[in-house]
Order: structure tokens, then C-alpha cells, then sequence
């Protein structure tokens, strides 16, 4: 047996020594520790997981809402589709997806569907089904299932697959026969990455889509992603690549190679090393199939007409913390955090939070902390959407 020792020291963390045995990853992990300095929480669970696959497959849907509602009307096929909202485009509303077609002219999720009108004249649009979505989605994870992998659905569209056993020898194969199943099973398209992690295959998927199968580890990470700017990868958004930019780390490889104290010191002791460590293609490899806990119940409402009354606005207020109240109690979990949100014209979003003294579920005391907060916004122009949002108590992170 060929071993091939990988070693890579993140500051004073343990190295971590992963040895290769044929053409999958094993599942021994020798740490050598060089000092007493450990990482907790999110960074431990990536650096140190014993429980886990050969392969971590992703596998995500092709423009899944526009392929439901194109399943359901076939004469939709090839022309340019946009969901979200009632459908009508001269109400407010967002965009929930467009297909390929539609975003050739620059459509895409969160878009308003005025905007999306004016870019794609011919667009055809289609209201909203969620229970349609729910429904097709829960038939593709059903398909999934059949496999002798773990699954883990991670929303509507996308799950992770943990491979393991004789079925780990060529993990190709299984995301082709995957596509093939799902396919048939309900006739939409899927596109999966393969991974050493889930990090790695929930980015390898964007270079399989649309419907296809690509392979992203340690091997051919450098070639695939070192050129990529920071935001490429998966967990870096807009505001830490600029972060970043101005530490002077641009691409991911120059973020592979930054010291990690300076980033521990510029952007915590946490994220710091963190990011370095997705940089390196790191990521969470264990695949769990306990069923997704919401950490949080929302409501919002868009109002065709901007709002400037601050009488009618707690009044709305009122009535989504009544909704969302009645969500907290029927999730059977009190709300420990409750947040507004609020969409000023023409589209300028704030979120004000507190936390609450005790967890609750009363909505006489959601409803109090929610107009609190309401009250810190300074109402200097009309409202064009308001929301409120509760968050349930955090399991405490796992030492």
C-alpha cells in the first residue's frame, strides 16, 4: 500500500495527516499535536471528523422551480421563464428563480419583477407554488434514498450524499447513475459534484451544472481553484472578499498562503484561520441523514403601495408577529431572538434584533420585543416591505 502523507499546519493547530490508500481517502486520521491549543466549534468539526464517507457527493437541481412549473406546463419548455410572487409583474414581488433562458438577459433569484420585466420583455411569468416545490422535492429525495449512501438535504433543490463501502470505488459512476435516476424518476435535471468534502462538492457542482458531473479534491484543487478570486468559495461572500482584498489577499491561493496569525488577528481567532482552511480546499466531511431543524421562523409581507404611516406599519407588524407566534408554537420550540426587517424604497434593506430576556413563546411578548425593535429605525422614507423573524434557542456548540 502506497501511503501519502499530507500534512498542512494551520498556526499552532494540530497538523493533520491523512494517508491515500488506491483512489479514496482514509478513514484514519493521525494527529500530531504541537501544542495544547485546540479549536473549538465549527473549525474542530471540519479539521477532525472520524465518522465519515470515502466521497461526499452534491447533488443539486437544475433551476429546480423553473423545471416544476415547465414539468407541469410543457408548452413553457425553451422560452424564458421567471417564478415568483403572483406571477404578475406589474405587482411587487421577487423573483424565486428564472430559468436558463430568462437569466441570458440577467434575471436571477432576488431580482424585483419589475426589473426582471424590463430586462426580459418576453419573459413568461408564473406565480409561486411552494407547496408544488415541497412536494417534487421530497419524490427526488425519495430517489435519492434508494442509494447506499446517507443523505443529508440541505433545502428544496440539494443534498449531500455520504459514500462509503464498495460503492466508493468509483464515485463517477454513482453520480451518473444518480442523474439517470432522477431523471427518470421525476424528469428533471441534477447536477452532482464529488468531493473530499462537502465544501469541495458543493463547489464542484458549479462547474458540473448544467446536468453534469464534475470532481473537485486535493488533487486537482490548486489547478481548479488557486486563480479564483476569494468569493469562490463556499462560506465567503461580497463583503468578506473585499475584507480580504484590502488585507491584500485576492485570490484563493494568496489566502492559502497567508499567515495565520495576521488573519486570526484581522478577522478573529475563529474566522480567520477558518477561511484560510477553506482556501486549502478543507471542509466538514461528515454527512449526517437527522432531518434539517429550522433555527429560525419568518414571515414577510410586500406591500404594492409604500407605506409612510407608522400607525399602519405596526399595525402590519402586529399582524406577522401574530403569524410568526403561531409558527413558534406549532414548531413546539420557544424564540429566544426576535428580529424586523424592513425594505425602504426604492430597495434599501435594514435588520434590527434583540434577544429576548427568556426564551418564550407568548405573543404578547414577541409582539412587545418586535415593536422595540420596530422603534430603532429611523422612518425617514416609505416602506416597501417589512418582515419579522424568531430565532429558537442555539444548541450549544459540540466541544
Amino acid at each position: 500500500m502506497c501511503l501519502l502523507p499530507l500534512v498542512m499546519r494551520y498556526g499552532r493547530w494540530p497538523a493533520v495527516v491523512v494517508t491515500r490508500s488506491g483512489n479514496r481517502w482514509a478513514r484514519v486520521l493521525l494527529l500530531l499535536v504541537f501544542c495544547t491549543t485546540w479549536p473549538t466549534g465549527r473549525v474542530r468539526r471540519i479539521l477532525l471528523s472520524v465518522s465519515t464517507p470515502d466521497w461526499v457527493l452534491h447533488v443539486d437541481l437544475d433551476q429546480f422551480i423553473a423545471a416544476v412549473e415547465i414539468a407541469r406546463h410543457p408548452e413553457l419548455r425553451g422560452k424564458p421563464v421567471v417564478v415568483g410572487g403572483s406571477g404578475d409583474p406589474t405587482q411587487r414581488g421577487v423573483v424565486a428563480t428564472a430559468s436558463y433562458e430568462a437569466r441570458e438577459y440577467g434575471v436571477h433569484s432576488g431580482m424585483p419583477l419589475r426589473t426582471a420585466a424590463r430586462r426580459c420583455p418576453d419573459a413568461v411569468f408564473v406565480a409561486s407554488d411552494p407547496p408544488a416545490y415541497e412536494e417534487v422535492s421530497e419524490r427526488v429525495m425519495a430517489v435519492l434514498r434508494e442509494f447506499p449512501v446517507v443523505v443529508e438535504v440541505a433545502g428544496w433543490d440539494e443534498a449531500f450524499l455520504g459514500v462509503s463501502g464498495p460503492v466508493a470505488d468509483d464515485p463517477e459512476a454513482l453520480a451518473h447513475a444518480v442523474r439517470g435516476a432522477v431523471a427518470e424518476r421525476t424528469g428533471l435535471s441534477c447536477a452532482v459534484g464529488i468531493g473530499d468534502n462537502k465544501h469541495t462538492a458543493k463547489l464542484a457542482t458549479g462547474f458540473a451544472k448544467p446536468g453534469g458531473v464534475f470532481r473537485l479534491t486535493r488533487r486537482n484543487w490548486d489547478e481548479v481553484m488557486a486563480h479564483r478570486p476569494t468569493d469562490a468559495l463556499w462560506g465567503v461572500g461580497s463583503k468578506t472578499r473585499r475584507r480580504l482584498a484590502e488585507l491584500g489577499y485576492s485570490t484563493v491561493a494568496e489566502l492559502a498562503a497567508a499567515d495565520p496569525d495576521r488573519l486570526a488577528a484581522e478577522l478573529g481567532p475563529t474566522l480567520g484561520p477558518y477561511f484560510r482552511a477553506l482556501a486549502h480546499g478543507l471542509g466538514d466531511r461528515e454527512v449526517t441523514a437527522t432531518p434539517y431543524v429550522p433555527k429560525s421562523r419568518s414571515r414577510e409581507t410586500t406591500f404594492q403601495r409604500n407605506i409612510d404611516d407608522p400607525q399602519e406599519l405596526r399595525e402590519q407588524l402586529r399582524l406577522l408577529v401574530r403569524r410568526v407566534a403561531d409558527d413558534v408554537v406549532e414548531d413546539g420550540r420557544p424564540a429566544a431572538r426576535v428580529a424586523v426587517k424592513v425594505r425602504f424604497a426604492p430597495f434599501v434593506t435594514r435588520t434590527r434584533s434583540v434577544t429576548l430576556p427568556r426564551p418564550t413563546s407568548d405573543v404578547s411578548v414577541l409582539a412587545r420585543a418586535a415593536d422595540d425593535v420596530f422603534g430603532r429605525f429611523t422612518m425617514d422614507r416609505p416602506v416597501r416591505l417589512l418582515g419579522v423573524r424568531a430565532e429558537f434557542v442555539r444548541d450549544p456548540e459540540p466541544e
